[in-house]
């Protein structure tokens, strides 16, 4: 009966430890998209030339990302206002759903790996 205890009290303890390794993993990853997120957006503020199909794809891909920089007081641009018009927002609307498409999917994977194993219902 006591080892059962023990064993119970260490069991607690490693998933303690998995849940905080886990939350250091996710601020860790946070911080490091908000810094790259700060780099390219002050890289492509720079240029002169009208947004183009590429910079869409690539600021519509990082405008969820934008939240955290957007919920701390950043003043991040998620949208070009000089483009070309038709090609930009047609970048960005592909940038945008390509990103929730990665993002959904893997979490619906993760969900339905958890049914499958009977951890999750």
């Amino acid at each position: 009966m006591n080892g059962l205890v023990i064993q119970e009290k260490r069991s607690v303890g490693a998933r303690i430890l998995r849940v905080v390794q886990r939350l250091a993993v996710v601020v860790l990853v946070g911080l490091a998209i908000g810094w790259t997120m700060n780099r390219l957006a002050a890289t492509l503020d720079r240029r002169t030339e009208p947004a183009g199909f590429v910079r869409g794809v690539i600021q519509g891909a990082l405008m969820p990302i934008a939240l955290p920089n957007l919920a701390f007081g950043h003043d991040v641009p998620i949208y070009a206002a000089h483009n070309t018009g038709r090609t930009y927002k047609l970048g960005y609307t592909i940038g945008v759903n390509t990103c929730g498409l990665i993002f959904f999917g893997c979490f619906f994977w993760r969900v339905r790996r958890l049914r499958a194993r009977g951890r999750f219902k």
